[in-house]
């Protein structure tokens, strides 16, 4: 089954917050972007403590988009986090996060951004539980999806069938159908979702796009 999962790209926690609340009953996860300026040429809300004690239905999947991951993705440990997403161009020590992530039963996934080549995933296969196919620079929302990035789903799907692969950024009806076509099983919307005046349609109408596209394979 593909999931669909929004994406919230909120500058205070006050925004991440309003936008948890009006997506929480309609998805069982939801993706936080996260950007302290490190890797991205802005800042996104980054603070975990804000988390603590808040409750939601959803489970959390954490992207953070910043340099020296080892030294901050223990600090997403919450109860309601339960995936970390760090990125390729800048892990040290993928192995160190992975195992601690495993002993807190998190899950740990692996990102690459548009402009980097799929073949820098390989390393990954057999250690990540999930690869993220980033089709936008990072940081921000708004984006338009690049299509080469179709090529590196294909190519990470030929590689390794049974990998969990996510693409994110620019994914809306239409690039959602193309790109469960070349493998993915995970799609993150947040332009799409947080655009549309109904969010539940929106969500639907994505469900609905790659129902087709999973047909036609």
């Amino acid at each position: 089954m593909i999931e669909i999962i929004p994406a919230i790209n909120a500058k205070t926690w006050e925004e991440a917050r309003e936008k948890i609340r009006r997506v929480e009953h309609f998805t069982d996860w939801i993706h936080l972007d996260i950007a302290d300026g490190t890797f991205t040429k802005n800042t996104l809300w980054h603070n975990p403590l804000d988390l603590v004690g808040f409750e939601t239905v959803a489970k959390l999947e954490i992207h953070l988009m910043e340099d020296h991951p080892e030294d901050r993705f223990e600090a997403w440990f919450l109860p309601q986090v339960q995936r970390i997403i760090v990125h390729e161009e800048v892990v040290q020590d993928f192995d160190f996060i992975k195992d601690t992530c495993r002993r807190e039963k998190v899950d740990a996934g692996i990102a690459i951004a548009a402009d980097t080549s799929w073949t820098r995933l390989k390393a990954f296969v057999g250690k990540a539980d999930l690869f993220q196919i980033l089709a936008v620079h990072p940081g921000l929302a708004g984006q338009e999806f690049q299509p080469h990035n179709y090529s590196k789903i294909r190519h990470l799907r030929a590689l390794c069938g049974g990998c969990k692969i996510e693409v994110d950024g620019g994914v809306k009806i239409g690039v959602a159908r193309h790109a469960v076509e070349a493998g993915a099983d995970v799609l993150v919307a947040a332009s799409s979702v947080f655009g549309a005046e109904d969010i539940e349609k929106a969500i639907r109408v994505l469900r609905n796009d790659v129902t087709a596209a999973r047909r036609n394979k």
